[in-house]
Order: C-alpha cells, then sequence, then structure tokens
C-alpha cells in the first residue's frame, strides 16, 4: 500500500460582472466576430470593484470545502496559485487562511501563471506523499483584468477572472493505475522565452503593478507542442496512454490551442472539458475552474481518469494525471 492525494472536493466562484464580446466593439476596432473565431472566446467575469484575488479564493475554497464535507479545520495547508495577489505581500494563501478561519496549519502561493495551479497541484501532491500534510486546498484565484492595456486588442479581450479550488486527501493506495488520486506529475520551464508572455512592471524594475505583454504566434507554437508532450509524458510516468484518459481538463487559454492539442494527443474534443467560451483565460484559475463545472454538472464521474495540463509565462509548463 502506498499514500496517494485524493481528490475529495471542488468548488469556484465567478464575479457577477458577465462582460460580452460585444462590449469591446465600443472601445476597440473588434468585433463579437473576429474574437471568437481567434480564440473561442464569448463572455468573461471582471471581479467588481473592491473585489480582489484572496475574497474569490475563499469563497472557491468555501464551496469545496462544502462538497468535501469537511471545516477549514479538517485542513493542514493552503495552497494558492496566482499571479495577481491582493499585496506585493503577505501571501494570498495566508489571507484565505484567515478567511477560512483556520487556526492551524500552513499556507503559501506558488507563481507560474497560466500553469500556476498544475504546479500547485504537484507542490501539494509532494506535501502528502511526504507525510507533511493530510488535507490541502489547492487554489487557483486571478483578477486579470486588473493588468490589461486596455488598448491592446490582442491581448484584453481574452482574460477573465475567477477562482477554483480542490482539496487533496491522504488516503491509501495500491500503487497501481487504477488507484484514486494524483498518479504522476510532470513540471517543466524555459526561462529563454520569458518574453513571450509576460507583464511590464515589478517592485524591483518599474514599482508599479504593470500591462500583460503578449507574442500570441511564437506562444501558440509553444504551447501545442509542449502540452501534447507534458501530458504524454505524465502518462507515460502513470504506465498509462492517451486511449485510458476519460477526459483531458486543459488550461483555457485558446480554443484553438485547445483543440490542436487534443488532435496531436489523437485525443477526440468529446474527451475535452471546454469552458473558455464562459470564462475566458483565467490564468491559474482556468483549470480548477473547469474541473469544478465538469463535476458539478456531472462530466466527470468516480473512478474518471483525468489529464490537466497548462502553459504559462516563463515558459512554464505541466501536466497531472488524476484519478477522480
Amino acid at each position: 500500500m502506498i499514500r496517494r492525494a485524493v481528490a475529495v472536493g471542488v468548488g469556484h466562484y465567478l464575479p457577477e460582472r458577465v462582460v460580452e464580446n460585444a462590449e469591446f466593439e465600443a472601445s476597440l476596432d473588434t468585433t463579437d466576430a473576429w474574437i471568437r473565431s481567434r480564440s473561442g472566446i464569448e463572455r468573461r467575469h471582471f471581479a467588481g470593484e473592491g473585489e480582489t484575488t484572496s475574497a474569490m479564493a475563499v469563497a472557491a475554497a468555501r464551496r469545496a470545502l462544502e462538497a468535501a464535507g469537511l471545516t477549514a479545520d479538517d485542513l493542514d495547508a493552503v495552497v494558492v496559485a496566482t499571479s495577481t495577489p491582493d499585496l506585493t505581500f503577505p501571501s494570498v494563501a495566508t489571507m484565505v487562511q484567515d478567511g477560512l478561519g483556520m487556526t492551524g496549519g500552513f499556507a503559501f502561493d506558488v507563481q507560474a501563471v497560466c500553469a500556476g495551479f498544475v504546479y500547485a497541484l504537484a507542490n501539494a501532491n509532494a506535501l502528502i506523499l511526504s507525510g507533511q500534510a493530510t488535507r490541502v486546498v489547492v487554489i487557483g484565484a486571478e483578477t486579470f483584468s486588473r493588468i490589461m492595456d486596455w488598448t491592446d486588442r490582442s491581448t484584453c479581450v481574452l482574460f477573465g477572472d475567477g477562482a477554483g479550488a480542490l482539496i487533496l486527501e491522504a488516503r491509501e493506495g495500491s500503487g497501481t493505475p487504477a488507484d484514486r488520486g494524483i498518479l504522476a506529475t510532470d513540471l517543466n520551464s524555459d526561462g529563454r522565452y520569458r518574453d513571450l508572455l509576460y507583464v511590464d512592471g515589478g517592485v524591483s524594475t518599474s514599482g508599479s503593478a504593470g500591462v500583460l505583454r503578449m507574442q500570441g504566434r511564437e506562444v501558440f507554437r509553444h504551447a501545442v507542442e509542449k502540452l501534447a508532450e507534458t501530458a504524454e509524458t505524465a502518462l507515460e510516468k502513470a504506465g498509462l496512454t492517451a486511449e485510458d484518459v476519460t477526459w483531458i481538463v486543459p488550461h483555457q487559454a485558446n480554443l484553438r490551442i485547445i483543440t490542436r492539442t487534443a488532435q496531436k494527443m489523437g485525443v477526440g474534443m468529446d474527451r475535452v472539458v471546454v469552458t473558455v467560451q464562459d470564462h475566458g483565460n483565467t490564468s491559474a484559475a482556468s483549470i480548477p475552474l473547469a474541473l469544478s463545472v465538469a463535476v458539478q454538472d456531472g462530466r466527470i464521474k468516480p473512478g474518471d481518469l483525468l489529464v490537466a495540463e497548462a502553459i504559462g509565462g516563463g515558459l512554464a509548463w505541466g501536466s497531472v494525471v488524476l484519478r477522480w
């Protein structure tokens, strides 16, 4: 018998404000048809005035706790993946710890941009396998609407805000691919490509938050190749193949990237969870948001084999193989 990190609850939160593509037509040289054709996005949610990354993370975590039948004091750790924290420090995770009313345990943030949730899951898995923690809430939460250049039609129409949370719990497994829980992880990065996707501000440079800059064509090219490769590597580590996969739960950046990656893996789109049309690119929040929606609507069922994969600024990319 071996220790596994098993998913026991999931939840998400989206801001009330829904922004349809048509809203951008008044201020940008763009149309609903143009945005849909290039990204698959139809609408996204924007955080309201005073609505923070930590507040959304707390809301998502509460829903995940409710789904798991647990309380905050049942948790040992909070891991938050975000690139849009409330403050430079302390971490969003410590704010979530307080917001949930946790009186013990520990909390920290992970910053790997759009790949953040995959990185956070891998870290939470390691905490559980090492015995450092028994239950961990892993959260992806972003307010990307606060770092947009609203004059750049190639980027500002793509992103949205939201949060998703997943609770992992230590359980005994047989050590075979039939086990529930995280079966394998694969993490990668290559800093040579950092200029393809970045924010042009920071504490030790401009002293300001900055806005997002992206070389879209180059990011697209790297994304398809690297996402398929990391997913196949993780499956191989787990002793599985793409044929065994029930659902791919990808980072929701762009429908064309999602489609091309699935094709490269030989997986039909009927086995891919797609929510990008309703949420836009919510960076580290996109995988847990998609996961929560698919569990809620009954697509994902106990025993299903999932592959979550993502790529983001850094470039950083990776994947997780998880049996629900």
